[in-house]
Formats: C-alpha cells, sequence, structure tokens
C-alpha cells in the first residue's frame, strides 16, 4: 500500500487500471453505509453519548491529538471521557485497557501515546462496539467515548461525527482506493457534524474548524524528566524520524523552529527496529511521540521526543455538548 501513496496526489498511467477498482470500491461502500442507514445490518446504541474521531482518507490526519485535546476539554467540563481505538498496527483484537508501559506492538503505537498522557482510560479492540462496553464496565464513572478513527465502522451508533483533514494534502488526488487516498466519498463530509483542517483555519461555516499542532520542548526518551529547546539543539548533528501519516509536516516543524535534520520518512505506525537508526553522524535523534513509544527498549541518551498538542477553536466543543444527548446509563 505504501508504494500507492505515489500515486494518490496526482493522475499517473497506473490510474487506467486503478480507476475501475476505485470505482467498484466506492458502490460497496456507499452499499455498506446504506445498509447500516437502513437497519438491514445491525448496528448497537451505548448507554452514553459517542463521538467518533475520523477522516474519510487514508493516513495521519491528526485524529490523536485532536482526540486528546477533547478529552482535556471534556475533563474541563466536568465530563469522564473514556477513549477507544481499533489499536491499528497492533496485534492485539480482544478488548483490553492500555497502560502507559503497554506494548505497543500489541496495542498499538496510538493507544500507547494516548494512554501515556495520562487523561482518562484508553482502550482498545478491534470490535469497537464491544470494545466499549467492556470499558465502560470497568469504568462505570465514565460518561462520554471518544472514538479515535472509527468513522466507517457503523456497528457503533455515533451522537457526533467529527473528520479531521489535513489542511496541506487535502483530499490528494480526489478519487476512492486504490486510485486515490479516500475511503469514502467527499460527499460523506456532509453528512456529519465538524469538519476539522489540522494546519488550517476556522470558517464562517457552522463545521469547519481550525486546527494547529505545537510544541517546541523536547524530552530526552530514556529520562523524560530531562528537557531541551530548539536553541539547546542548534549546533547538532540532527537526524529527524517520522514515521507518521505526514511526515513532512513533522520535519517541517522542526524546521520552523530552526533546526536543520537530515530528514528520514519511514511508513505510518513503522514496527521500528535498532538498525533502522543507526546514524554515524548523529549528535540528537529526533522523533515522534507517536513513532517514541515503539522505540524506547533500545534508545539512547541522543534519542529525543517533541511533544506537541493539538490547539482547537473553543466553538468545536460547544458544539460537541450542544449535540450531545443525556442518555443516562441503561444497559446497552
Amino acid at each position: 500500500m505504501y508504494w500507492l501513496q505515489h500515486h494518490w496526489y496526482r493522475i499517473t498511467p497506473l490510474h487506467l487500471l486503478l480507476l475501475p477498482v476505485s470505482w467498484l470500491f466506492g458502490m460497496l461502500t456507499a452499499l455498506r453505509r446504506a445498509l447500516y442507514r437502513n437497519r438491514i445490518l445491525t448496528s448497537f446504541k451505548l448507554p452514553v453519548p459517542v463521538v467518533v474521531v475520523g477522516n474519510i482518507s487514508v493516513g495521519g490526519t491528526g485524529k490523536t491529538p485532536l482526540t486528546l485535546a477533547l478529552a482535556a476539554q471534556l475533563i474541563a467540563h466536568d465530563k469522564h471521557p473514556l477513549i477507544i481505538s481499533r489499536g491499528h498496527g497492533g496485534t492485539t483484537r480482544q478488548p483490553q485497557a492500555v497502560a502507559a508501559d503497554s506494548d505497543a506492538g500489541c496495542c498499538g503505537d496510538e493507544p500507547v501515546l494516548m494512554a501515556r498522557r495520562g487523561l482518562c482510560p484508553v482502550w482498545i479492540g478491534r470490535d469497537r462496539v464491544a470494545t466499549a462496553r467492556a470499558a465502560l464496565l470497568a469504568h462505570p464513572e465514565c460518561d462520554v467515548i471518544l472514538c479515535d478513527d472509527g468513522l466507517q465502522h457503523y456497528r457503533l451508533r455515533r451522537d457526533v461525527e467529527i473528520v479531521v483533514m489535513d489542511g496541506a494534502r487535502k483530499i490528494g488526488n480526489g478519487f476512492l482506493l486504490p486510485a486515490g487516498p479516500l475511503r469514502e466519498a467527499v460527499s460523506r463530509l456532509k453528512h456529519v457534524d465538524a469538519v476539522v483542517i489540522n494546519g488550517g483555519q476556522s470558517s464562517g461555516r457552522k463545521i469547519k474548524f481550525g486546527m494547529a499542532l505545537a510544541g517546541d520542548v523536547f524530552y530526552n526518551l530514556l529520562d523524560p524528566a530531562r528537557t531541551a529547546t530548539a536553541l539547546d539543539l542548534r549546533g547538532m548533528r540532527c537526524h529527524a524520524v517520522a514515521g507518521i501519516g505526514n511526515p513532512q509536516r513533522y520535519f517541517d516543524t522542526l524546521q520552523a523552529l530552526g533546526l536543520q535534520c537530515t530528514t528520514h520518512p519511514f511508513p505510518d505506525h513503522h514496527a521500528y527496529r535498532a538498525n533502522d537508526l543507526l546514524f554515524s553522524d548523529c549528535d540528537a535523534l529526533l522523533l515522534t511521540e507517536k513513532d517514541a513509544v515503539k522505540c524506547a527498549t533500545f534508545a539512547d541518551a541522543r534519542y529525543w521526543v517533541l511533544r506537541v498538542d493539538a490547539q482547537i477553536d473553543s466553538a468545536l466543543i460547544e458544539l460537541i455538548l450542544r449535540k450531545m444527548p443525556d442518555h443516562g446509563r441503561k444497559a446497552a
């Protein structure tokens, strides 16, 4: 799949073969959604409100930072959120709680990252309905579920749908998989509650909100209490590594901080090994938080992690709170 990404943001001769498959994928996607919408396929409602944070395209768009930001804001509004995720990149299939020291190879890198923030319980499982039910049994105090990357998981009914889009890459060439990066047609955006543009600005439209990822302090992977600013790292021979949906966004952030780095992009959710990061001319190895959770077992003192947080329009949380019904806690 990774090699296909080079064809998702342009039109190439390969599309003569890819487009017919893309059209078939679009018909099947539309049919599946219609079957759930018309209750032919069964979906399940949970006893607490469900907020889904997802996207219509393949690859990272900033869902995890947004989910964490929403969790923090819900807590500030006296809510008790619970995060559920499929655990992409991990091997675990059954519902399971994720802890700060969980193995990213089992649980997935993003759930471990979220658990390390310590905001609220984080659970994973391939079946989001079963995962949410198990998590609510373990945490009866939780009164809202944040589903990270569950837009297309229609078995789980939702009260609020939020789509995150990359402000730089947008919708690519506009084609559905495999000819383009889209999981669903662009028309799907007409039916969601909010569209958040990572790297964009809020507009006059009621459903469009801007989001920015901000951070300027690095922490040492072996000793998180030890921190450094970009100024501290200037003049060092820096190598930057990113195995995220859009590695260039991370590299651009480092450049904006005044750091000149040798860059190394990897596929999203890459399972790092020590041999991947052997750079002889390296004084500082700069990682994203998502990558760092997979490198702790072989890291040395040169490994530095940039923590970033999503900055979002306060109107977004106000919209979510308005749309969240008062379910009570009845049996699912």
